[in-house]
């Protein structure tokens, strides 16, 4: 009963949160835009399904800043906190006790590479919200991976069915080397806002950048506006 009782209360937040965030997110880029550059027919939401600049690839190359942690599933925290009402830090059990997806989605990376059709698993993004409950000032979050990594995006972006934790790819377990045990997919921004190793989200009432957007990578990374650089 305690669990089915949980269970109600994040679906009841998740419809809570997807009605509040709706519009936003209808009008976002990637699936409002009336002008996408690309090529292809459309894509699961409307855009070609080749954003402009990229090249499609069989392979999925690694890309990451020299460190790719070794962290085991006993060891392994998710941090939710900011501006929420009920932080959370989960450890293994508490994350796959939530709601698991299953999607299929692109994977889109600034450096011009594209891999289409990728199977996942995973809770998304829109669930954890639900779980800890954003504060009516929360606007962002900043992403943080076991390598110091951090990214940021928009909650409208953020809350998108698409957007996972996910800990399967292909049906198996996430390598390390592509940030296993688990990473952020962003499937309608560019790649580098799901972080690698993730271990803390972040809400905040304001946008902050992080390690990319520091260095002059775009705020808003909207593969079809070839919005790669600030």
């Amino acid at each position: 009963m305690e669990e089915s009782d949980k269970l109600k209360r994040v679906v009841e937040a998740r419809m809570k949160l997807k009605a509040r965030f709706e519009d936003k997110i209808q009008s976002t880029p990637s699936v409002a835009d009336n002008k996408p550059l690309g090529s292809g027919n459309p894509n699961r939401h409307g855009m070609p399904v080749v954003p402009v600049g990229q090249v499609l690839t069989k392979k999925w190359p690694v890309l990451d800043l020299g460190i790719q942690p070794e962290i085991s599933l006993s060891e392994w925290r998710l941090v939710l906190d900011g501006e929420v009402e009920h932080p959370a830090e989960l450890t293994w059990d508490d994350f796959m006790a939530l709601p698991q997806t299953d999607d299929t989605s692109d994977f889109h990376c600034v450096t011009t590479w594209s891999k289409l059709d990728m199977n996942w698993r995973g809770v998304r993004l829109l669930d954890l919200a639900a779980l800890v409950q954003p504060k009516d000032n929360a606007t962002h979050i900043l992403c943080y991976g076991y390598d110091d990594y951090t990214t940021n995006v928009s909650l409208e972006e953020a809350l998108k069915p698409d957007v996972l934790l996910a800990h399967t790819v292909e049906g198996k377990p996430l390598p390390k080397e592509h940030g296993g045990p688990v990473r952020m997919i962003t499937p309608q921004l560019y790649a580098w806002k799901g972080s690698k190793w993730i271990n803390r989200i972040q809400f905040l009432p304001h946008n902050v950048l992080g390690f990319w957007e520091e260095r002059g990578y775009s705020s808003t990374a909207y593969p079809w506006r070839n919005d790669r650089y600030s």
